[in-house]
């Protein structure tokens, strides 16, 4: 049995290796063949990370390559499609789906319908503002990121499941050493060049007074090319193997949103990430946060700066909370975020579909 993972971005996306990749021991075991098939590629978004610049020739190169694997009627017995086919093209054009004339399940992990039916353009609001409705519409399930999503989905898709993004506990996991006593304690985030521009930069100056006054340190991974340089301030450029060094060697994790409709279809990946390494956390009380964080118990719910500061302050002087909050992170990630526990759930729910569509 062959599935064909349409996903957006080639693996270097954490989106696709938490919400595809991942999965892979638990679909191969059971006599899947994952086939990957990436609208854009990781050199793509190499490039994109790197200088900003989307290059629209070899954008609709990519584009004409996953219409004719669409026609040629491919050999697999599931689509597993990531998002959307074909970014701002209508939604005539998302029919294409259904194509091959195979199952296919939905997956989304951002409320990328806002992208659409709130864009500042009028026009485009109006042309592609329901063009999801198609895809999801033709869908035998959807894979929704957290229950803000799945509402928008439930209507469209009546095997619309709420699946979160997960980590594998084996692989992300508390450091087994203390760190040593005269190591700056470190209050730290992980992230994308976008998200630094659109949640962490702005708290910044907040994080450097916090910092200063217990002779902390900002860790950043994942920052904007625009980060400037700063004493309290460590940049560490993103990379898979360093991820999950650089999160043990935090004594805190944070997740600074918006209170946007956007930032509600997130996924609280970066929380995850941090609990399962054993830290507290401080987040904004934003969409899937406030499932995620139990205040007072395994982290802080932060919204006003001062909120924030109180928050970091208070964990940075106490490190018996910080332990305490540390483990029940630890054990709320492994009840609820695991990989171990959802890999078998999701790779029954894809056999499931395919033997429903083998027996129609």
């Amino acid at each position: 049995m062959k599935i064909a993972l349409l996903t957006k971005y080639g693996d270097l996306a954490a989106s696709t290796r938490q919400r595809f990749e991942q999965y892979r021991p638990f679909l191969e075991e059971i006599g899947f063949e994952l086939v990957p098939l990436p609208l854009l590629d990781n050199s793509y978004l190499q490039q994109l990370y790197e200088t900003g610049h989307k290059p629209r020739g070899r954008i609709a190169a990519c584009y004409v390559g996953r219409l004719r694997w669409l026609l040629s009627k491919p050999d697999v017995d599931l689509i597993w499609l990531h998002c959307e086919l074909f970014p701002y093209l209508p939604g005539l054009v998302e029919k294409l789906s259904i194509w091959p004339g195979k199952p296919i399940v939905f997956d989304f992990d951002d409320a990328i319908f806002h992208n659409y039916d709130l864009h500042p353009r009028r026009q485009l609001r109006a042309f592609l503002g329901r063009k999801l409705y198609t895809t999801i519409g033709a869908a035998e399930m959807a894979f929704c990121g957290n229950n803000y999503l799945a509402e928008y989905a439930r209507p469209l898709c009546t095997g619309t499941k709420i699946v979160p993004t997960v980590v594998d506990t084996e692989i992300f996991y508390p450091s087994p050493r203390e760190q040593p006593e005269d190591c700056p304690l470190r209050v730290g985030w992980i992230g994308t060049p976008s998200t630094w521009n659109d949640y962490l930069r702005k708290k910044l100056p907040m994080l450097k007074e916090v910092a200063a006054s217990v002779s902390g340190q900002i860790a950043v991974m994942g920052a904007h090319k625009n980060a400037e340089a700063h004493p309290l301030l460590d940049l560490v450029q993103w990379s898979e193997a360093g991820e999950v060094p650089f999160l043990q060697a935090l004594d805190i994790g944070i997740m600074p949103l918006t209170d946007t409709p956007w930032a509600r279809g997130k996924c609280g990946y970066k929380l995850i990430q941090y609990m399962a390494c054993g830290l507290p956390v401080v987040a904004s009380p934003v969409g899937v946060n406030r499932d995620i964080v139990e205040h007072g118990v395994n982290g802080f719910l932060a919204e006003s700066d001062d909120d924030w500061r109180t928050a970091i302050e208070t964990l940075l002087r106490d490190p018996d909370l910080r332990r305490r909050m540390g483990v029940a992170g630890r054990l709320k990630v492994e009840q609820n975020f695991s990989l171990h526990t959802w890999g078998p759930r999701v790779a029954s729910m894809l056999k499931d579909t395919v033997r429903r569509n083998a027996s129609a």
